[in-house]
This record gives structure tokens, sequence and C-alpha cells, in this order.
């Protein structure tokens, strides 16, 4: 695929219909071209001006001179025995050079009818779960809303021959999503765009570890993805040794945030809760976990944690089955979720730019 990212310019990738208007009319062409290259860039994925047919030759030469579509590049590819790919992906200084160019990453999973793209919202992570590889890179920066569509567009490029008609998205790579509120909620009005990427809003979720005013201001988003908490832990005491942000938006104004959060007809506020062996993973754990999520629309997805350079332990499969069968006597819906690629650390909290056999 060709990206021209190393053209001087204004980069369109990440743009919005109405940017790309506006583009278009400071070029002195009409406003509507720039909806021409809006569907030709994010539905049709045409990466090089010069393949988009739908303009007159002579702005199509305009634009490769004067324009950018900066897509993220391959660095490598980590192929896992299951079929998940780890891409770890440059992205550059940006239009300014006052950006870091950095590396990120982002993981496609094939499934029968579907793929998911895992994707990053930050290279590195500010948050600092205890528990998470991704936490030990630090923060490096945010990312730009083109380059966070850009991860998707290059997995879908990259597997095009062989994608399957549903295609969903999780924010749930590097970085914390809710501390670059402004480029995620943009890059997400490209992804769940019909006349764009087209991703159902049914089929995008958005992880976040806690930012209590940030899910106050999704909630109030025309155009949002699916809420999943990084819960991991069944009281404060315990969620403040393993995630510091607890600190500063403790469990009762998380949860607050949560039941007032306007749940669309089709939707549960998902849970996702890491399971420690030995530290969080008790019978009283889950017991507790019934409590704090009572009275809300919600569904629970257990992780065994995922093997890392970290002091903690996978826990035992009999304490995984007993914490998910008490949450769902208790009719609170409970699955377990054994991450892919795991041997090729592109599962959940592994994401950390390691090296790994299994590349190409």
């Amino acid at each position: 695929m060709s990206s021209q990212a190393s053209i001087a310019g204004v980069n369109v990738l990440g743009k919005s219909a109405e940017e790309l208007r506006e583009f278009m009319q400071a070029l002195g062409e009409p406003a509507y071209r720039g909806a021409q290259i809006y569907h030709a860039l994010y539905a049709e994925r045409r990466f090089d001006f010069a393949a988009m047919t739908n303009l007159p030759a002579a702005l199509r030469e305009r634009l490769s001179r004067e324009a950018a579509i900066a897509l993220p590049q391959v660095v490598r590819r980590y192929h896992s025995a299951d079929g998940t790919v780890r891409y770890v992906l440059a992205i550059g200084a940006g239009e300014s050079g006052s950006a870091k160019a950095a590396n990120i990453e982002t993981v496609f999973m094939p499934e029968e009818n579907r793929q998911t793209i895992c994707i990053s919202t930050q290279a590195g992570c500010a948050v600092d779960c205890r528990f998470c590889l991704t936490a030990t890179l630090g923060l490096v920066r945010n990312l730009t809303a083109g380059e966070i569509v850009g991860q998707v567009l290059v997995a879908l490029e990259d597997n095009r021959a062989a994608l399957k008609p549903q295609t969903n998205i999780v924010l749930m790579g590097q970085g914390e999503p809710l501390l670059n509120y402004d480029a995620v909620m943009a890059a997400l009005r490209i992804l769940l765009d019909p006349n764009a990427i087209s991703i159902s809003p049914k089929h995008a979720t958005l992880s976040t570890s806690g930012i209590v005013p940030s899910i106050e201001r999704m909630a109030r988003e025309k155009v949002r993805p699916k809420l999943a908490i990084s819960l991991n832990a069944s009281s404060d005491e315990q969620r403040d040794k393993i995630m510091p942000i607890n600190r500063k938006y403790p469990l009762e104004k998380l949860l607050g945030a949560c039941r007032n959060y306007p749940l669309r007809p089709w939707e549960h506020l998902t849970f996702e809760y890491v399971l420690l062996g030995g530290f969080n993973d008790s019978p009283d754990d889950a017991r507790r976990v019934v409590k704090l999520l009572a009275n809300l629309r919600a569904k629970v997805n257990l992780i065994p944690w995922n093997p890392g350079d970290l002091p903690y332990e996978k826990p035992d499969a009999k304490r995984v089955a007993e914490f998910r069968a008490i949450l769902a006597d208790k009719d609170l819906p409970a699955f377990v979720r054994d991450s892919r690629g795991q041997d090729v650390m592109a599962a959940c909290g592994q994401l950390a730019l390691a090296e790994s056999a299994a590349a190409l």
C-alpha cells in the first residue's frame, strides 16, 4: 500500500468530512470534493491520491504534491499460533514536527464470522496499572485521530483477502483512551460513520481505567462506542494497590458515574476483571463484586492474568470457575475471556513492544 508518509504537507488522514470540505475550499476547489476524498479514503480504503478516480486528474496531481495520507507504517508482524497478528507500527512526528516519533501496537484477531481489531490510543500509558506491561513504557505521547483511525485501516488492508463481514474494534491497546478524549472521539466519529469505515456502535468498545469526568462527558456524545470499565478489584483498598488512578476516582465516584450513564436499549456496561492469582480471585472477592455492581445493567468479563515480567500469578482454573459461578448465581452475567495471542505478547496487558520469535 502507498502511504505517501514522506510527502510534506497537510495529512488528510483523520480529518472529518467537514474538515476535508474546508480544506478543499482553502485550495479553491468546490467543497464537495472533500466529501469525495472522505469516501475514497475511508469507505474505499484508497491510500494514494492517484487512485482516487472520483477526483479530476489535475486535483489528484496537486494533492500528491501538497498533501499526504500518512498511515502508520508496519515495522513488524508477530503471528500467533491461534491466528492473531500483533503489529508493531511506526508513527511519525506529525505535521508540525512537535510530536515524538514512536512505535505503537495494534492486534488483529480473526474469527469464524468476524475480525476484531484492538487499537492503541496513546504511545505507552500514564495510568500505571501494576499488572499491565504497557505501564512499564510510561507515556510517550497521545495519538492523533489519524493515527488511531490509521491502525484500523492498516489492519483491514493487510488482511483484505480474508476479511469477514463483521469488524469489531476495541480501544484496549496501549494507553488510556479517556486521557486522549478529543482525538479518540474524532477518530470514533470516522470509524462509526456509515459513510466512512462503517463499524456499528454495537461492535465498538472503549475500555477505561475509570476517568470519571470523561465518562460523564462521553455519556453526552451522540456517536459513541460501548463502555467497558476496567474494575479488577472488589474494594478500594485492593484497587489502590494495583490501579493508582483509584485514589483520584475511587469506586464510589466511578460506580456513581456508571449508574448515571445512559445506556441504549441494546446496551450493557461491561466490567473487566483481571484475575490475579491469590490477590483478587477469592469467593469473597466475587461476592463483593456482586454487591458493587448491584442495580447496574452490566456484565463481567473475567480475564485470567496473562503472563509477563511482573510479580503476579495466573489464577487456578478452579478458582476462576468458582468466581464466575458466584456472579452467575446472583444473576450477574459473567464470561471467562482467555486472551488470544499470548505466545506473541499480543494479549491483554502484554503490549509493551516486546520482541518475539514469531515475527514476519
